[in-house]
């Protein structure tokens, strides 16, 4: 199968087609990060923009994170699904990525934990968002925790 071209990386992200996702996005674009940033239950979350595999195109997802000194942790749960999200394959794809955390908006590098550190990083994430731990009971995939490195 041929990539996609990317000519499309210029344009406007595509935001989620899920309406409530869609709002939050635009909340958290429109405020600059003021509002959506924490969500909730004081739920802290950035967006991502990833370039689609197949399409080229950008596509940007709120996510809620952690942090583990200069890097963002973001977990790519599905709600537990056997099958990771989209923009998980997109960083697997090409793990050159923006996010936008509040105001700032910056690039990063993805990597997935490795055994050493993904035990620590895991109890970190599950310390924001308990119900990772339920979500990785629903599946058999071993649900990764991403590592994004800002590069500039």
């Amino acid at each position: 199968m041929a990539m996609a071209s990317h000519d499309n990386q210029s344009a406007a992200p595509t935001d989620s087609p899920t309406a409530w996702v869609a709002e939050h996005t635009k909340q958290y674009l429109e405020s600059g990060g003021q509002e959506g940033h924490i969500w909730v239950n004081d739920t802290p979350t950035l967006l991502l923009t990833t370039v689609g595999r197949r399409s080229g195109q950008r596509r940007r997802t709120p996510l809620i994170y952690g942090r583990d000194g200069d890097a963002y942790l973001i977990v790519p749960s599905n709600g537990g699904s056997d099958t990771p999200p989209l923009w998980y394959l997109n960083l697997e794809a090409d793990p050159e990525a923006e996010v936008q955390v509040g105001g700032d908006v910056f690039k990063v590098r993805a990597r997935d934990a490795g055994p050493e550190e993904k035990p620590r990083l895991w109890a970190t994430m599950a310390q924001i968002w308990p119900d990772y731990d339920n979500y990785q009971t629903r599946t058999e995939r071993s649900i990764a925790v991403v590592i994004l490195e800002p590069t500039s």
